[in-house]
């Protein structure tokens, strides 16, 4: 935990879910510069008496900063909005003074102040610029916020093309503001998200079928190799099973194994909600009418049930945000065995560097090479 302090009041912020051993803040330099900016340090304070809405607060350090005007949080994170409930509350704010919601929300009718956190992906921006573009107007404020390497001359182009005319500060603390105002006489059309396309022959199960992806999803225009090697090498299974797509994606995965077991209920989950509706249109578009699946955005296995999954198959991701990292495989893996009965397994792809058969051996006692070429590694470990 640590403690961010700004002119309106200091305040103790945590990432969620909460890992004392972990050094990353739940902010950074350019959070903080934007709540300067707010508060008039290189002009007038921005008046927040309207509708304020925050897109991409990455763990709720913005909302929790300015709770006391109301503001809605937009965030494709399940973890980020996890975060912003844990820190309102320890900050001894009520947890209806911010309103939280998804991308796949629909936005407030007007928005008097918008202020983005740039995101990673810069497909997921120019969805949410399409999406909440109607509902500004000429004297709406908009203020984005992101660290020097995350702002490109194509994040500005989105923020002229979809809004208006743009600008960025001066850098400070290796950060940058990009500082827009609208022209509500653009007429920008709508976002070209989702997208789909087609997927190569020889992957199995889904060899052929069309993959519809949302924007900020991985390798949202191709199959990505990992996802194709693992895709070769699913174990077969037959009957009335449950089988976890965890850190489902598009839900490719999981679609595989819900065609080759008709019998089998399959589970998708994700902490991403864009992933969570690439998934539920995949397997829509690609089952018979009346076929079932559930798809949970969670904080990995923690909302399955100890005991009840047969098969857990995952493509655990080895960062978070710009940080490369093995918490969250380490996290899934641990889940993941809590929640297999007696006898099931956790089948795991990943490249041959990250080492993940050692993590696997370690916590289940046991790991077996399923598959394997000069670059990724399917693994199997079974719960005893």
């Amino acid at each position: 935990m640590n403690r961010l302090t700004t002119s309106r009041g200091e305040f103790d912020l945590t990432r969620f879910p909460e890992d004392p051993r972990d050094p990353l803040r739940a902010w950074d330099a350019a959070d903080e510069y934007l709540l300067r900016h707010l508060d008039g340090i290189d002009g007038e304070p921005a008046d927040l008496s309207g509708t304020v809405v925050v897109l991409g607060d990455r763990w709720g350090a913005l909302v929790t900063a300015i709770a006391d005007h109301g503001p809605v949080q937009i965030t494709d994170s399940f973890l980020g909005q996890e975060a912003t409930r844990t820190n309102l509350r320890r900050n001894g704010i009520a947890a209806d003074a911010v309103r939280l919601r998804t991308t796949r929300d629909t936005p407030p009718d007007r928005i008097d102040v918008l202020l983005i956190r740039v995101p990673k992906s810069l497909a997921l921006l120019e969805d949410q610029l399409h999406h909440l573009a109607p509902h500004v107007h000429a004297g709406t404020v908009v203020v984005g916020a992101g660290m020097v390497t995350e702002i490109h001359t194509s994040t500005l182009k989105l923020f002229e093309r979809i809004l208006g005319p743009t600008r960025t500060s001066l850098a400070a603390k290796k950060a940058r503001l990009i500082l827009c105002s609208p022209d509500p006489r653009l007429a920008p059309g709508a976002s070209p998200w989702p997208r789909s396309y087609a997927l190569p022959t020889g992957v199995g199960a889904v060899s052929g079928l069309t993959v519809t992806n949302h924007a900020g999803i991985f390798c949202a225009d191709r199959l990505d190799v990992g996802t194709r090697f693992f895709l070769r090498n699913l174990p077969p299974r037959r009957g009335r099973e449950h089988i976890v797509d965890l850190g489902c994606g598009n839900g490719v995965v999981g679609l595989a194994a819900a065609l080759s077991d008709g019998e089998a209920k399959v589970t998708f989950i994700d902490e991403s909600y864009q992933a969570l509706a690439s998934a539920e249109a995949t397997f829509r578009a690609n089952t018979d009418e009346g076929a079932t699946a559930e798809f949970v955005a969670a904080d990995g296995m923690s909302a399955v049930p100890a005991g009840t999954v047969d098969l857990v198959l995952n493509n655990p991701p080895f960062h978070t945000h710009r940080a490369t990292t093995d918490v969250t495989a380490w996290r899934m893996f641990n889940g993941s065995r809590a929640a297999l009965r007696r006898g099931g397994e956790l089948w795991v792809v990943g490249n041959r560097h990250l080492g993940y058969h050692a993590k696997l051996r370690r916590l289940f006692g046991n790991c077996e090479v399923a598959a394997s070429d000069p670059k990724f590694v399917v693994l199997r470990a079974v719960k005893r």
